[in-house]
């Protein structure tokens, strides 16, 4: 279940998105060993004056290709969360040609009374889930 948000800069042809999403969910999957259909996937896009994304004094520059990706979660072992960072960022640097540098990551952990999917109840507190 957790909730993925990607920040990028307008520009993108749909179908990289897509790819992008897809490769996500699925490394997501494998890293979280999260169920199938736990996918929640949001991009935002924003003109390229609207994002300023520096290195932190790493010493690397980034290009209008980055993207922020913002994971709200259920805790993870530093394990899965390095598996998840190291495979997201490798597969979509393989497969759509993304900068490693233009990739950041924050996941920001939360448990399950902090979810409601609808009707305004926590499904995860009732036993629904």
């Amino acid at each position: 279940m957790p909730l993925i948000k990607l920040d990028m800069i307008k520009g993108r042809e749909k179908e990289e998105i897509k790819s992008i999403l897809d490769i996500t969910y699925n490394v997501m999957l494998d890293a979280f060993q999260a169920p199938k259909g736990d996918k929640y996937l949001i991009v935002n896009q924003h003109e390229d004056y609207e994002m300023e994304i520096l290195d932190t004094g790493l010493g690397i520059e980034r290009t209008d290709d980055v993207i922020v990706f913002t994971i709200v979660s259920r805790p993870r072992t530093k394990e899965q969360k390095t598996t998840f960072y190291k495979n997201l960022v490798n597969t979509l640097h393989e497969k759509v040609g993304i900068r490693k540098e233009d990739i950041m990551i924050s996941l920001v952990e939360n448990t399950d009374e902090n979810w409601s999917f609808f009707n305004g109840e926590a499904q995860f507190l009732t036993g629904d889930l």
